[in-house]
């Protein structure tokens, strides 16, 4: 944009937003209406967008838009006031009431352009409705009324930390509850038998029936981050149960979407996992997996989210509202892999593989983790003291498991690495020792519930790190002695072993949490020396005084410090040219003369003011490198919202898709598979001479289905049409409607040719689309093959016809037979063109 627009903005500002407010005016120079100045530039915008802007020229109105799926903004209606936020839980401590603006609403079903919203607020309505004014990026006024305005679901309450000191902790002290909720009335007995009762909503009895006559072949379980991460768990445990019997994967929804991707998805069923119902990428993915076919089920924590609606069945963790305010997601990993279970559980079962016996062991074990969570929380201290002992002196971490554990070794690296701002590896215990162990690294080992070999393997492995002077520290299921060379052993509660990689996770989020607590505390007496400074600065003075008295206080927080330094304390998390920084800016500050001691160490002209600047520079850089807030990560937002875009491989730019689009034609009545064909079609077509758009009312398959013209542009506005007279859908129309699927045809008294596009949504056809089209005369063989095969299988359909009797198909002879021929004539007509005279 910058670019296109010729901008140029001021170099400190690097910020990507900086292009906005630019573009605003210069639309105001040409629009004077600030609030649509506003809309036509963010209507300009590709992709998903949260975008508030406020205007000097107007100071009294704040905009907001919101256009794609993966933003959130909330409008609260509170006394004198509103207030904006990305989730309901940043309003409630203000007001329960709210307008939530949605970016996937389109205002007209047939106008792609009017998806998203914008808003204007009032200052003079403040707080009120009628100081809301919606309006749809077209520039549509849409009407709100009382109906619009939403209850909170959550409450203060949800958003209090309570005894806690971080939201973190809060969070994973919360999981055993979580996962409890998630399975509650989830797990029923049957004649001493455990099973699962998800209901229809949950599981619904077609994907049920799908799966147990085979036209279900695969399950992709998908998602991004953490939730991927459980997604892998529910695929483990579901392939245990079901062997070779159907095709089960899990992978980053962005891997699925990007490589993963058939034309044909029907015997596909996608898992998507998401704590927020709201990840771009995940949603993305799921709506580019349906538009082929695929069925899905979704786990989801939030209820009315984007997932869920666009799923065939949710299951909610927890009671389907539980707040998670820390950025660093927690409690909803063990919710999701719970929930994991119970569908791998009842997946099963309707495919008919595995045993009751199976089963019921699983949920058995399921059943008994939230106690076993609850002991693990009881063991903090032991794993605050490992990691006070531990995390600060290692500058390079990494984490480590096999079977489930890689499971558990790939959640908690995300942990550490969030808390604690490191670039943390995660490997398979057995191969670490090929990797990296050169840099001598804290290993963090997940090894609970392995069996004795197995252990066994994994205590040798263990040997090795240490030997080469990394520092492992190893979860393990107590009773277990057999780790004598790790640093330190966490110990856990006996599980069942298939799901005692979850209690791996939760030390792992503990031992993260502790360890960022002893970073940060790191930052501490650098922070007490800043104070000091910065106090003595603020009560003013002489400059020479002024030093004395910051020289008889500082001594304190610099010893500490130094002390620290001196024992490896910072090795970890300090840089040296940092600590090399901090020393001498306090050694020159504590000497008898300090000014000119910094004169002779720094080269400068010194005074008083310059050695506190520089002084305090020092401590700040520091304290930035040290502190970890917890709740709060470094480049890191609750809700991502930004994402992959997927735009369906490069479809939309061929002009053939283009004309279809602005006929009118609504992005979501068109399948992947209509627009494929079409975008195959494109190289044949030479000029779009009209089109003619009609709408389906009725039932097609029965008989009774009606077709009226919506709309007419170019050649066809001087066409009569047999529609005119008679509005029963028959003929060819009919047959489009009926099969969904793209045609190329001739008009048999004025030979004009058409292709044919049928319109739908939910399933059912609502319409077609009838381009008026002319077509090369003749195509490189190249090229026509191309579009053959893009429809109508007719290039593979003509091979077949000529070798049943030719023997052989010269693929240099689809250049001499015309376009239209090849498209539209019946493949035994075109066969001839081949046969031998």
């Amino acid at each position: 944009l910058r670019v296109q627009y010729g901008l140029r903005v001021a170099g400190p500002i690097t910020t990507d937003a900086k292009v906005i407010p630019a573009l605003v005016s210069r639309k105001l120079a040409t629009t004077k209406n600030l609030t649509d100045a506003f809309r036509e530039t963010v209507a300009q915008f590709e992709g998903s967008v949260a975008i508030a802007v406020a205007s000097a020229t107007e100071p009294d109105k704040l905009l907001l838009a919101l256009h794609g799926s993966g933003q959130g903004l909330c409008v609260g209606l509170a006394e004198d006031r509103f207030i904006v936020a990305s989730e309901p839980y940043g309003l409630v401590e203000e007001t329960l009431n709210y307008v939530r603006m949605d970016g996937e609403a389109l205002a007209d079903l047939d106008n792609p352009s009017s998806r998203g919203q914008v808003i204007a607020l009032s200052g003079a309505n403040a707080g009120e409705l009628s100081g809301v004014q919606l309006i749809s990026y077209d520039g549509r006024v849409l009407g709100l009324s009382q109906d619009n305005v939403l209850t909170a679901e959550i409450t203060t309450r949800d958003i209090n930390r309570g005894e806690h000191k971080h939201f973190l902790a809060k969070e994973i002290a919360e999981a055993p509850e979580s996962f409890r909720k998630t399975i509650r009335g989830r797990i029923v007995d049957h004649d001493g038998m455990l099973t699962t009762e998800l209901g229809e909503k949950v599981l619904p009895k077609v994907i049920c029936d799908r799966l147990a006559s085979g036209e279900i072949k695969k399950v992709r379980v998908i998602g991004q981050g953490t939730a991927a991460v459980a997604g892998q768990a529910l695929a483990k445990l579901l392939h245990e149960l079901v062997g070779i019997s159907l095709s089960v994967e899990a992978l980053l929804a962005s891997e699925l979407s990007g490589f993963g991707l058939q034309l044909d998805m029907s015997d596909t069923l996608v898992v998507a996992v998401s704590q927020s119902g709201t990840t771009t990428d995940t949603n993305r993915t799921v709506d580019l997996a349906r538009a082929r076919g695929a069925s899905v089920l979704a786990i989801v924590n939030r209820r009315g989210s984007e997932l869920s609606a666009k799923a065939d069945g949710v299951m909610y963790t927890s009671d389907g509202r539980d707040v998670e305010m820390s950025v660093a997601s927690t409690k909803a990993f063990y919710a999701q892999v719970a929930a994991g279970a119970l569908y791998a559980c009842a997946l099963s079962k309707a495919l008919g593989q595995s045993s009751d016996r199976a089963r019921h062991e699983l949920l058995a074990g399921l059943r008994k983790i939230p106690d076993a969570l609850v002991e693990v929380l009881a063991t903090r201290p032991a794993i605050s003291a490992a990691a006070k002992q531990f995390a600060s002196s290692r500058r390079y971490w990494t984490v480590v498991g096999n079977g489930m554990n890689l499971i558990a070794a790939q959640e908690v690296r995300i942990k550490l690495s969030e808390l604690c701002y490191k670039s943390i590896s995660s490997d398979s215990t057995e191969d670490k020792k090929h990797i990296d162990l050169s840099c001598e690294p804290l290993v963090f080992v997940c090894a609970t519930g392995l069996l004795e070999g197995n252990a066994s393997d994994v205590a040798k492995e263990i040997a090795i790190y240490r030997a080469h002077k990394a520092l492992p520290i190893v979860v393990a299921t107590e009773g277990q002695t057999r780790f004598d060379a790790a640093a330190a052993v966490l110990l856990v509660p006996s599980v069942e072993a298939r799901l005692a990689f979850i209690l791996s996770v939760m030390v792992g989020h503990l031992f993260g949490y502790e360890a960022a607590l002893s970073i940060d505390a790191l930052a501490r007496p650098l922070r007490e020396a800043r104070e000091v400074v910065e106090h003595a600065v603020e009560r003013g003075g002489d400059a020479n005084k002024l030093l004395e008295k910051i020289r008889a206080e500082l001594g304190a927080p610099a010893t500490r410090f130094t002390d620290a330094l001196a024992t490896g304390n910072y090795d970890g998390n300090l840089e040296a040219s940092t600590a090399v920084r901090i020393v001498t800016m306090l050694r020159d500050t504590l000497a008898s003369d300090p000014v000119q001691a910094y004169q002779r160490s720094s080269g400068k002209i010194a005074s008083p003011e310059l050695l506190l600047d520089d002084l305090t520079s020092a401590l700040t850089r520091g304290v930035d490198e040290l502190t970890r807030p917890v709740d709060a990560i470094k480049h890191q937002a609750k809700t991502v919202t930004v994402g992959i875009s997927r735009s369906d491989e490069g479809l939309f730019d061929r002009k053939l898709v283009k004309s279809l689009l602005e006929a009118g034609v609504a992005r979501e009545r068109l399948s992947y598979r209509v627009l494929k064909i079409v975008a195959d079609l494109d190289a044949a077509v030479s000029a779009v001479t009209g089109f003619t758009r009609y709408q389906i009312e009725g039932d097609i398959a029965g008989g009774s289905a009606t077709i009226a013209i919506v709309d007419r542009g170019g050649m066809s506005k001087n066409l009569t049409s047999r529609v005119d007279r008679n509005s029963q859908l028959v003929g060819t129309k009919r047959r489009v409607a009926s099969d969904q699927e793209v045609l190329v045809a001739r008009g048999r008294s004025d030979s004009r040719t058409v292709i044919m596009v049928p319109e739908t949504k939910g399933g059912q056809t609502t319409g077609i689309t009838l381009l008026h089209v002319m077509f090369h005369d003749r195509l490189p063989a190249t090229a026509m093959r191309a579009v053959l095969q893009g429809y109508d299988r007719r290039y593979d359909r003509l091979v077949d016809w000529v070798t049943e009797t030719e023997g052989s198909f010269r693929e240099d002879r689809l250049a001499e037979v015309a376009v239209a021929d090849l498209l539209i004539l019946p493949i035994s007509d075109m066969a001839d063109h081949w046969r031998s005279k």
